[in-house]
């Protein structure tokens, strides 16, 4: 039976960590106490749901979280810490922190273990999140108790909300690029002057001219897109910020 722990404390355990070639212990009280800590459980590393939503969208709002109070947070999967820190890798996650609960403990004593086996996954942490202050569970969100794995509210954005429902989301942008082009660098270089995450796809790397010209008609780079809306070029987007800086009277 999952257990919604809200008004407790959170369980007093060593996790095992690893940093470089050695090992690290990060104990329940040096994580929580005095902190607020967003945490988030799910069942395992490199796991479908885990790599393609839960962590990435968690890295993506780690930022936005912590303008909004929070200290750290925290991906807790019942992985040893070399998987752990493989997985964290691969996703480029460095906005978070990734806890291995290589035993089970933490994930027991929350009352989120649960059996896998039907899978070959033995027991694995249920899929949730909550919002921990000193060492306290304010706020918890807890997946459905049913087969399979639901992901309907232990998502970032779920708890985004309760922590501020009037906070601002960071946005997001997609590029087509191609190396050693001025123009990408300029473009690259003022996303990040206004703190826009940006993934690219370079021409004649990761993706063909044709993809370019399937997308936006144009064979030049860069190409443009700010949370799904086209932006053109490099002198596009200086113009997109000279605008939004002149309607905000700056």
């Amino acid at each position: 039976m999952l257990q919604n722990r809200e008004g407790q404390s959170v369980p007093k355990v060593t996790f095992k960590t690893r940093a470089g070639d050695a090992w690290v212990e990060r104990t329940s009280d040096e994580i929580f106490r005095g902190r607020t800590v967003v945490v988030f459980g799910l069942p395992g590393a490199y796991t479908p749901t885990c790599s393609s939503s839960h962590v990435p969208r968690f890295n993506e709002l780690a930022d936005t979280l912590k303008r909004n109070g929070v200290d750290e947070v925290l991906c807790v999967s019942v992985n040893d810490a070399f998987v752990m820190n493989q997985w964290q890798t691969d996703q480029k996650a460095d906005r978070i922190t990734f806890l291995p609960d290589g035993n089970g403990e933490f994930s027991e004593k929350m009352g989120m273990l649960v059996d896998k086996s039907d899978l070959g996954f033995g027991k694995r942490s249920w899929r949730y999140s909550m919002l921990v202050r000193d060492s306290v569970i304010e706020k918890m969100f807890i997946e459905r108790d049913q087969p399979g794995d639901p992901f309907e509210v232990s998502d970032a954005d779920t708890m985004l909300r309760y922590i501020n429902p009037g906070a601002k989301q960071p946005e997001v942008a997609f590029l087509f690029t191609r190396v050693g082009c001025p123009h990408c660098a300029r473009a690259k270089a003022l996303l990040q002057k206004h703190g826009v995450t940006y993934e690219e796809a370079v021409v004649g790397v990761q993706v063909t001219s044709r993809a370019v010209r399937a997308a936006v008609n144009q064979s030049t780079v860069p190409q443009i897109f700010i949370d799904g809306r086209y932006i053109g070029g490099a002198d596009e987007l200086e113009r997109y910020y000279a605008n939004r800086s002149t309607a905000a009277g700056v």
